[in-house]
């Protein structure tokens, strides 16, 4: 075997080792709440987060990615394609090492600040502080904060308005139904929207903000009222319909974020991965190369491992361990979570879909008080989130000198 069929099976190796762990971490961000509101149970959310995921990184996953990703590192460093596949190598089994210990730990983390700073290793070997872009190193410190507040906010204003119109009336199954509409459309307007403007499949359709407005607010008429209907068939039972009601919302919301998730992030795991391919194939690439479909079927699959072998760790931290969940908080967090991503995106904030998905929960939690929330297991999660750049930095730098021992 020649050595450079051999460094890109090494490169497949560790790629798919860092996809198994977006599987393991990331899947908490989708199915988490829902799990945790026992609108279904793990394993079925297991069973639904890994199809989704697959077809989402297949059907809807990048088929370019930037090299370097995030742009935080100078693209100059890349004129070496010796150096380029030692550094994607590295920044590989460094994030995947870390996102590792945090799912052992149980806790949810960014895999994109993972692979950022394991990037920002790489890079300070490579060619020094100098080809750092810090400005951007910055724009990920302030989403430790801005997705986190963004979600709790929004999170404990849905749950309020639910408790007024609904939970507390007299006839809290009629108001739901009545209410039903606005709540449905709400949802599929902000899912719309987030089709259009975040995923790769949604950019390459490409209509405007304002033909995607109007287009997520027809959907939006159209399946709150078809909702409604269906609502008033098939749910009669008054003692538990309004959480029945959120229960049904709120796995659609789940199964939208699990095709999400397989449509961005595989590009987490499977972008060094074609980087390592096509400096094997062709001896250089530029700042974006193509991705192919078989990579991205090849990242779905690894992914979709990743929850069903150690998904259930994470999930029980956000589902369970923070706050306790129902129905309609649950639908909150989700809520949330989408229209803080979306509205951060829109306003050229950074933000972390692990980070919001967290900052939902605790706002449901504090919607009932101070005590509802379990703020020693809420500091572990934030001290792994500050910890995830440095810890997959220093990492990917020990990887880094190993290698170019060896390669």
């Amino acid at each position: 075997m020649t050595p450079e069929y051999s460094i890109l099976i090494i490169g497949f190796t560790f790629g798919f080792y860092m996809a198994w762990n977006i599987g393991a971490n990331d899947v908490a961000n989708s199915m988490a709440s829902a799990v945790g509101a026992k609108a279904i149970t793990i394993r079925q959310a297991i069973f639904i987060a890994g199809i989704l995921n697959v077809v989402g990184a297949v059907f809807m996953g990048s088929h370019v990615t930037d090299t370097i990703r995030k742009g935080i590192v100078s693209t100059d460093i890349l004129t070496d394609p010796h150096l380029a596949l030692i550094g994607a190598l590295s920044a590989l089994l460094a994030a995947a090492l870390w996102v590792s210990f945090a799912t052992w730990k149980s806790l949810p983390v960014s895999t994109t600040h993972s692979i950022v700073g394991a990037m920002i290793g790489f890079g300070i070997m490579a060619g020094g502080t100098d080809c750092i872009r810090w400005g951007k190193l910055a724009a990920v410190v302030l989403s430790w904060v801005i997705s986190p507040v963004f979600s709790l906010i929004i999170a404990i204003a849905l749950f309020k308005i639910i408790l007024k119109f609904i939970l507390s009336r007299e006839d809290a199954f009629q108001s739901a139904i009545r209410l039903s509409p606005g709540f449905i459309g709400a949802t599929i307007f902000v899912i719309a929207l987030s089709f259009l403007f975040k995923t790769p499949l949604g950019s390459k359709i490409a209509i405007g903000a304002p033909m995607a407005v109007l287009l997520a607010f027809l959907l939006a008429v159209f399946f709150g009222m078809a909702g409604k209907g269906l609502i008033r068939r098939y749910i009669r039972d008054h003692r538990s319909g309004v959480e029945e009601i959120f229960r049904r919302i709120q796995i659609g919301t789940s199964c939208y974020v699990a095709l999400a998730q397989g449509a961005n992030d595989v590009a987490n795991a499977i972008g060094p991965v074609a980087v390592i391919y096509f400096l094997v194939k062709t001896g250089n690439v530029g700042t974006k190369v193509p991705v192919p479909i078989f990579l991205l079927f090849f990242g779905g699959v690894g992914i979709a491992c990743g929850i069903a072998m150690a998904g259930h760790r994470v999930m029980h931290t956000i589902g369970n361990k923070i706050t306790t969940l129902t129905n309609t908080r649950g639908f909150c967090v989700d809520f949330a979570a989408a229209t803080t991503v979306l509205l951060a995106s829109k306003l050229g904030l950074p933000v972390s879909t692990t980070h919001a998905a967290v900052g939902g929960v605790m706002g449901v939690g504090l919607a009932r008080g101070m005590e509802a929330v379990n703020f020693g297991v809420v500091v572990q999660i934030m001290i792994y989130w500050v910890l995830t750049v440095p810890a997959a930095a220093l990492t990917s730098m020990v990887i880094f000198k190993l290698l170019r021992f060896f390669i």
